[in-house]
């Protein structure tokens, strides 16, 4: 079994030794799937009232359906989330001006946190979650985990193909993106940002064909994008980078890391 296998399987475990997890009073409520993916491995299900809906659907989770099942799921109104007093609400900074003053009138701790744009600011903010929630240990663990990834999986010698990589449907990733770092680390070139993406965006099919990238790189092989991919660059490879590794970063860079450079020796 692999270390991430064996690492899941202790979480389910956990959770399902822990029937009181999500009820109400007290605890840790997040409604960011980013943050759910660090808090269900550095706390015990019993301190996590509520984790973010999205980390319950399929296409949007960054931990296992199984493990993330075992939460109560938070749609991230104002009204639910007071509604379970908790000690802490770790959410976006995107939350809705109102959610946050609901959330200050009703006298709650909140931590808003962005969205990373590089490793360093990634695990600047595991330890930054992990502190908040009085589990610095484990945050360490999760740092030391993508530093070793970091080191393994960079790629430091040869040349470093073009690499298109699609987060869903049409959208790129751009130059200015953590998946971008990653992509460069194990030895690719982003062929969107030689195109002038800098975030994510979309990009036109004359620029794709005029300047193809060596490799499409998506989360799905069977989609109406993925389709139109195949008919514009025949004879481009494409490879599978699982849905599950891009919604994330903290303790999806490793395995992301992984993924990326499988495809890279697999040029």
């Amino acid at each position: 079994m692999r270390r991430g296998s064996i690492l899941f399987a202790l979480l389910l475990g956990g959770c399902a030794q822990s029937p009181g997890a999500g009820g109400g009073g007290g605890g840790i409520v997040s409604t960011n799937p980013c943050v759910d993916s660090v808090l269900v491995r550095i706390l015990p299900a019993s301190r996590i009232a509520g984790i973010s809906h999205y980390s319950q659907d399929p296409s949007a989770t960054s931990i296992p359906l199984a493990v993330a099942r075992q939460f109560r799921g938070i749609a991230g109104t104002a009204e639910e989330v007071i509604a379970l007093h908790p000690d802490l609400v770790i959410a976006s900074t995107y939350t809705p001006p109102a959610t946050q003053a609901a959330y200050a009138r009703a006298g709650l701790k909140t931590l808003l946190l962005g969205i990373p744009d590089s490793i360093a600011e990634s695990k600047a903010q595991v330890k930054q979650i992990a502190d908040a929630v009085g589990a610095p240990a484990g945050g360490a663990r999760i740092n030391a985990d993508i530093d070793r990834a970091v080191t393994r999986w960079s790629h430091k010698d040869g040349e470093s193909p073009s690499a298109l990589l699609y987060i869903s449907g049409d959208l790129a990733t751009g130059g200015s993106t953590l998946l971008n770092e990653m992509m460069t680390r194990v030895g690719f070139r982003n062929a969107a940002a030689s195109y002038g993406l800098r975030h994510t965006g979309t990009l036109s099919a004359e620029t794709i064909v005029t300047r193809p990238p060596a490799i499409v790189i998506a989360p799905e092989s069977a989609s109406r994008g993925a389709a139109l991919r195949r008919r514009l660059l025949p004879t481009t490879p494409q490879a599978v980078f699982p849905r599950v590794l891009i919604n994330c970063g903290g303790p999806t860079i490793p395995p992301a890391l992984e993924r990326l450079a499988a495809i890279r020796a697999g040029l």
